[in-house]
């Protein structure tokens, strides 16, 4: 069984109407992969399935995560064994700090490892915290901020790599982290899951342009259309698609 992420034949309803339609996807730890599609054709359906989103029913196919089955997995099983996605649209929560938010998952996953574990102290965790937030550009003073609460679109998604800069995943999804950001805070947020590319982890960037990809550079680059990868390619594909769009996808599925 390979290390990362495999999706076999995955049929996703949500409310009695099926989305995705055998999707199959192979994300090794160390690649990033990126998913371009047109809008409605479940892109952020699969997102929110890979982690368990209670409204979205898988009827047929399998999940593989490291060798565990993660469609038999809670949410909170399925953060802690090392997926992660960063919301489109991260929800506020007025009244916890992005701080003490972080250092509360910092230590689920410690304990779920360590049932003795007494948790990351705090001089450990500041520290901890001090460096990731220098190196995606954020004040310090962000942390003591609520989560989300009165942030900019740009704000948001900079708190989302933060929390993927802190508790290092294996896997990472990106569900169009590029919405709705101006260009500078598109690239400190491209500055930031770039400096955390390596050989332990996995990022797939579900998005619908091809300018994210200009920052993140992807290593593959799958077409989803109608609730299945179509096609598949190399970075210059991203670069086809943003030039001639997807009607010669359609064609070509219609030849098929």
């Amino acid at each position: 069984m390979m290390s990362g992420l495999e999706i076999r034949n995955l049929h996703v309803q949500i409310e009695g109407k099926e989305i995705l339609k055998g999707l199959t996807l192979t994300v090794p730890k160390g690649e990033v992969h990126a998913i371009m599609g047109p809008n409605g054709t479940g892109k952020s359906t699969l997102a929110y399935t890979l982690m368990g989103h209670p409204s979205y029913e898988v009827t047929e196919g399998e999940v593989w995560f490291n060798g565990r089955n993660v469609l038999e997995m809670e949410v909170d099983e399925r953060s802690r064994a090392g997926l992660f996605l960063a919301f489109q649209y991260p929800v506020a929560i007025p009244g916890v700090t992005l701080a003490n938010f972080l250092r509360t998952a910092v230590n689920a996953r410690r304990r779920a490892e360590n049932p003795q574990d007494k948790g990351i102290s705090i001089v450990e965790f500041r520290k901890l915290l001090k460096e990731r937030m220098a190196a995606l550009k954020m004040d310090p003073a962000f942390a003591g901020r609520y989560l989300n609460d009165g942030f900019s679109g740009g704000e948001k998604k900079r708190a989302e790599i933060l929390q993927m800069a802190v508790l290092r995943p294996e896997i990472a999804i990106l569900d169009e982290t590029d919405s709705g950001l101006d260009i500078d805070a598109l690239r400190i947020v491209s500055e930031g899951v770039n400096a955390l590319r390596g050989p332990d982890l996995g990022v797939l960037v579900i998005t619908h342009y091809q300018r994210i990809l200009n920052y993140i550079k992807p290593d593959v680059v799958h077409v989803m259309m109608d609730g299945r990868i179509v096609e598949s390619g190399g970075a210059e594909l991203a670069l086809h698609l943003e030039e001639h769009g997807y009607d010669w996808v359609r064609e070509k599925l219609e030849e098929r």
